[in-house]
């Protein structure tokens, strides 16, 4: 038996072309959607928790008004890894997106450890901005913070929500898509408001100096698991600011640009692939990037970064300046954004649930189309569950850093795999095709892994337990029931054929 047995890209490229006969009610995905979908669900999930949290609290302990190049930088390596998923999305139309790359190129294994890591992603990404929306909805209608806050025993706000959206993430893809764009027009256009509102009361002294000098953690950083692990293999003293806290920033806020994945997890619902899985990726990209530098400079020079509020950085940022009516809109934005994240997190657990199930490495059960909605409903009925359970009774304060190390992971793999497709298939066919190959997708995975160096130890040690757990339960169930091994023994066990 192979040890790192790959899926054959020709199965993935027709492995929904039709039902087979001992897989009844399994069912195939309907392509509904087009470019613009595409667009508003990356938008959707991208612009979220990122630049409605993320912004002041990066700012304020590692990068200060620098915080605007840390989003560059994790620009420039979403922006690089986004060419690598649109050349594969495009040319492997398939839901899974990193982990069936990864099972057509590098082996089953790690295809399962990619697969194992964006459930983590979704599941925690759904949890966390849940909370978040429970938030800033209490603060929004003076709701009992007992139910919707973090101090709250049971926080009953993001569990509601969650259900909610779970049943539009059930019942279609389309309904969907019309849910998340209508709630991508409403943040967007409060965003451009951000900026140029915003832009009336930027002050020159907030910005200076534009990067605070390096300066020693506080309390001397006696904690060796809170350090970045670049810090910690180099030997490099514990400090924020200066470059090291503009890096440090920029792997945390990288967090935000998570979401464009999503997109390509919905390949095998688009109706052109090949056409608008590129325009869908790097539009989200594009319009994304574009935002968070602005509302990322309003923001800094609205307030000095010292005084940034971590939990509601643009709305308090308008309060210090008096204009409490746009703090308002601001708090209704966040709503409605994270909303958004919610519901694309959960529609994409579902479709990597889906793609698991399909080659065997879950129980087929689990994978299931509903004849009518068209969609993995015990899938992602079995994580709204779980996601409701996490976001009502577990504080998820620091997990951005463990999302952002996931997401790291798998882009490693996917930017390698373009590299290895290219030189082991060269001859399929590639409707996008990432320029100067094979050296922007390694600079990609090296890029992204730099990136990952910069996240704490204690980020690095919780990612290492999450993966063991996976290859156990891979190890004890996934590998004896593969869809690909099987195949495999009945190939072997077959008679040579009589010349």
């Amino acid at each position: 038996m192979a040890l790192m047995r790959t899926k054959p890209i020709e199965d993935v490229l027709h492995q929904n072309d039709e039902v087979a006969p001992d897989r009844p009610g399994e069912g195939r995905l309907r392509k509904r959607l087009g470019p613009v979908d595409l667009v508003g669900f990356g938008v959707g999930i991208v612009i979220g928790t990122g630049i409605f949290t993320l912004t002041g609290i990066e700012a304020k302990n590692h990068a200060g008004p620098a915080i605007i190049v840390s989003f560059i930088i994790a620009g420039v390596v979403a922006v690089l890894a986004a060419l690598c998923y649109a050349e594969l999305a495009s040319a492997v139309p398939t839901a899974g997106s990193a982990y069936t790359y990864a099972y057509a190129t590098v082996g089953e294994p790690i295809a399962w450890i990619i697969g194992w890591d964006l459930i983590l992603e979704f599941l925690l990404g759904a949890s966390v901005v849940s909370r978040g929306w429970s938030g800033y909805l209490g603060n929004l209608f003076g709701l009992p913070p007992s139910l919707f806050g973090e101090k709250s025993t049971v926080n009953v706000g993001a569990m509601i929500i969650v259900l909610v959206l779970g049943v539009v993430a059930v019942v279609g893809i389309r309904e969907s898509a019309w849910v998340t764009n209508g709630l991508v027009v409403v943040k967007v256009a409060i965003c451009v408001f951000v900026i140029v509102a915003g832009l009336f009361f930027v002050k020159a002294a907030n910005l200076t100096p534009f990067v605070p000098p390096a300066q020693p953690v506080p309390g001397g950083g006696t904690s060796g698991l809170g350090r970045p692990l670049s810090q910690v293999m180099f030997g490099i003293a514990p400090s924020a600011f200066g470059v090291a806290g503009i890096l440090t920033a920029a792997a945390v806020v990288f967090f935000a640009y998570t979401g464009f994945e999503a997109v390509a997890n919905l390949s095998e619902e688009t109706k052109r692939p090949a056409r608008d899985m590129p325009l869908g990726l790097l539009g989200t990209l594009a319009l994304s990037t574009v935002l968070y530098i602005g509302v990322s400079f309003v923001v800094v020079g609205m307030v000095k970064y010292s005084d940034l509020d971590e939990g509601a950085p643009i709305a308090s940022a308008f309060r210090g300046v008096g204009a409490n009516w746009a703090a308002v809109l601001v708090s209704i934005a966040a709503v409605a954004g994270l909303s958004s994240v919610i519901l694309v997190d959960l529609v994409g657990i579902g479709r990597i649930a889906f793609a698991l199930t399909r080659d065997g490495l879950l129980p087929p059960g689990i994978g299931r189309i509903h004849p009518r909605w068209g969609t993995p409903y015990r899938a992602t009925i079995a994580m709204v569950v779980f996601v409701m359970l996490i976001a009502g009774f577990v504080p998820l304060k620091d997990l951005a850093d463990l999302v952002s190390i996931g997401t790291l992971f798998a882009f490693v793999l996917v930017s390698s795999a373009v590299a290895i497709l290219r030189r082991t298939k060269p001859d399929m066919e590639r409707p996008f095709r990432v320029p100067f190959s094979p050296v922007l997708p390694i600079l990609s995975a090296l890029l992204c892994l730099y990136l990952a160096t910069n996240l704490s130890v204690a980020t690095w040690l919780r990612f290492v337990v999450w993966l063991l757990i996976g290859l156990v339960l891979y190890l004890g169930y996934g590998r004896r029931h593969s869809r690909v091994g099987q195949r495999g023994a009945v190939n072997r066990a077959a008679p040579d054929p009589v010349r």
